[in-house]
């Protein structure tokens, strides 16, 4: 009897270690910051002399890179490209590269691809957008007020994209 207790004593703690053996999910966002910003109005000031009638092109990118063992860099490129509706004339260009430090450990494979490509942007969007607002206003033209991104739907809509690609070079 006292043989079994011991046995069950062992084997709790067997399977305590193989928990500890598994690699803790940590994730913290360790530093947002902007790693480049431009804004170029090219038809100023006359473009102040007409009413402002805005045509707004709007891309967005994403990038990551991994730094070191469990930092990763996450960019948001946000290029918004302004013009006059009427005469076409570039009213301005907004551009800016907000970015994140990213301490990621215990998450591997798609779950770590979605991690960079979806939780993070998400996380970083409105600083980026607070910083094109922000930087428009100082141009001397009114607040772009950029709508929130799903950048899940994007995510979703890559791998899809992906598994397309993929299933037409099988065939």
């Amino acid at each position: 009897m006292a043989e079994d207790n011991n046995q069950a004593a062992d084997g709790n703690q067997q399977a305590a270690g193989g928990q500890q053996d598994k690699p803790q999910l940590q994730f913290s966002l360790q530093r947002i910051y902007v790693k480049d910003i431009s804004f170029e109005s090219p038809s100023a000031p006359e473009v102040f002399k007409q009413p402002f009638k805005p045509k707004v092109g709007l891309d967005l990118n994403t990038t990551s890179e991994q730094i070191s063992d469990d930092q990763y860099e996450v960019v948001i490129k946000v290029t918004a490209q302004v013009s006059h509706s009427e005469t076409g004339n570039t009213s301005f260009l907004a551009e800016i590269q907000q970015a994140g430090l990213f301490r990621i450990a215990g998450i591997e494979g798609d779950q770590l691809e979605h991690t960079l490509e979806a939780f993070c942007p998400n996380l970083l969007f409105p600083y980026a957008r607070e910083c094109i607002d922000n930087l428009v206003n100082r141009g001397g033209f009114p607040p772009l007020m950029l709508a929130p991104v799903n950048f899940e739907a994007m995510y979703a809509r890559k791998k899809k994209r992906a598994a397309g690609e993929s299933a037409e070079t099988t065939q």
